[in-house]
């Protein structure tokens, strides 16, 4: 405790500014760029006022994907048909992890943070609007909440792996279905019809299929 009230430069700093920033460094090298050397050196600042605003490491990197989800959730209409309330929720989710990739490691990293609340309230909301009966209304909106989730962090660490090197998603795709087309149709009957669409697929479409697919199956729910 400062006797006279905290010293000037604790007002110089917001913590939205020293999240934003934050965010910037994440996007840019992943959480090993993160870190308050880089960040007083980008706010030319000290240690002293980013203290002021957050405790550590861990307590900025969930106050930077608080900050990401809220966008996403906060940016759903409301008054939108529950479907396509949810098909919106989950395909904004899929965009926001693929710009962040960071995002879906810490979400998983802290789940009671106000994040993945967020995302469960969204979700199970639209769910409950859909008419899921409370009785699968749990293990419905835990099913989506993994699905979306998983997937979009599969298909952001899979586009990070690949921006380090110097084959594109394009050649990347090519090189596993020539190989899944050379595997034995009868050993394989599933991988082998694959490989024609796999090197044409479009992530953000088959995501949204499985939404659908899911959708499609909680009918039976109701």
């Amino acid at each position: 405790m400062w006797p006279w009230g905290p010293p000037c430069w604790a007002d110089a700093l917001s913590k939205e500014l020293i999240v934003a920033v934050a965010t910037e460094l994440l996007d840019a090298g992943g959480e090993a760029a993160l870190t308050f050397r880089a960040l007083t050196a980008r706010l030319s600042t000290g240690y002293g006022a980013i203290y002021h605003h957050v405790a550590n490491k861990s307590d900025l990197l969930a106050a930077a994907t608080d900050d990401v989800i809220a966008a996403v959730v906060t940016g759903v209409v409301v008054d939108a048909e529950p479907r396509e309330a949810l098909r919106a929720l989950a395909l904004g989710l899929f965009d926001a992890i693929d710009a962040h990739p960071w995002v879906g490691a810490q979400l998983a990293r802290e789940p009671w943070r106000p994040a993945l609340l967020e995302v469960y309230e969204g979700i199970g909301g639209l769910l409950d609007a859909l008419g899921v009966p409370e009785r699968a209304l749990l293990d419905a909106a835990g099913a989506l909440v993994n699905y979306v989730l998983g997937v979009a962090g599969q298909n952001a660490a899979n586009a990070r792996a690949l921006a380090g090197g110097e084959e594109d998603r394009a050649d990347f795709l090519a090189g596993v279905a020539a190989r899944w087309s050379r595997l034995d149709p009868d050993r394989y009957p599933f991988a082998h019809k694959a490989a024609a669409r796999l090197r044409e697929h479009d992530d953000r479409e088959q995501f949204l299929a499985g939404v659908d697919i899911f959708l499609a199956g909680i009918a039976a729910l109701r």
